[in-house]
C-alpha cells in the first residue's frame, strides 16, 4: 500500500505542476508571440487554438489522477486501512473539478473555435472561460490539500 501512495503523490505532484506551468509559464508564451517573435505572427484566435491543444493533452493527465484519486480513497476506505475524511471529500472535489473541466468547459471552448473566432469574443465565451479558470484553480487548490493532507498521513 505504500508503493500506491508514493505513486499517488508523485501523481498529484505532478498535475499541479503542470497546471501551474499551464497558466504561468505556456499561456503567457501562446498569447503574446510578438513578445519574442514579432508582430503578426499568430492571432488572439490562433493563440486560443494552440492552448486549446495544449489543454486536450493535460486532461487525459488530470482525468487520470482524479479516477486513480477516487479509486484510492475508496480502496483505503474500503480497506479500514488509513482511512481519511478529509482527504475523501478533498479527492471527490477533485473527480467533481475535473469532470467539469472535461465535460463542460473543454467541449464549449472547442466547439466555440470550431464556429469561429467571432464566437471566442462573445460574452458568453468569455463568462465560460472565466468560470473554467476558477474551475482549475479549485482543482488545484484541492489537489494541493490532498497533496498535503495524504503526505502528512504517509508518515504515521
Amino acid at each position: 500500500m505504500k508503493s500506491l501512495m508514493v505513486v499517488y503523490l508523485a501523481m498529484l505532484g505532478i498535475a499541479i505542476g503542470v497546471e501551474i506551468a499551464a497558466g504561468a509559464f505556456i499561456a503567457p508564451v501562446i498569447f503574446f508571440p510578438q513578445k519574442y517573435l514579432g508582430d503578426g505572427v499568430l492571432t488572439h484566435f490562433q493563440s486560443g487554438v494552440l492552448m486549446t491543444q495544449f489543454f486536450l493533452k493535460m486532461n487525459i493527465l488530470i482525468g487520470f489522477v482524479a479516477l486513480y484519486s477516487i479509486i484510492y480513497e475508496v480502496q483505503v476506505w474500503m480497506m479500514g486501512k488509513n482511512y481519511d475524511f478529509l482527504s475523501f471529500l478533498l479527492s471527490f472535489s477533485c473527480v467533481i473539478t475535473t469532470g467539469l473541466f472535461l465535460f463542460y468547459y473543454t467541449p464549449f471552448i472547442i466547439h466555440a473555435q470550431q464556429l469561429g473566432s467571432a464566437e471566442t469574443v462573445t460574452e458568453a465565451f468569455a463568462t465560460m472561460h472565466k468560470q473554467s479558470e476558477w474551475v482549475m484553480k479549485l482543482l488545484m487548490v484541492a489537489q494541493f490539500g490532498l497533496f498535503i493532507r495524504r503526505g502528512i498521513l504517509s508518515q504515521r
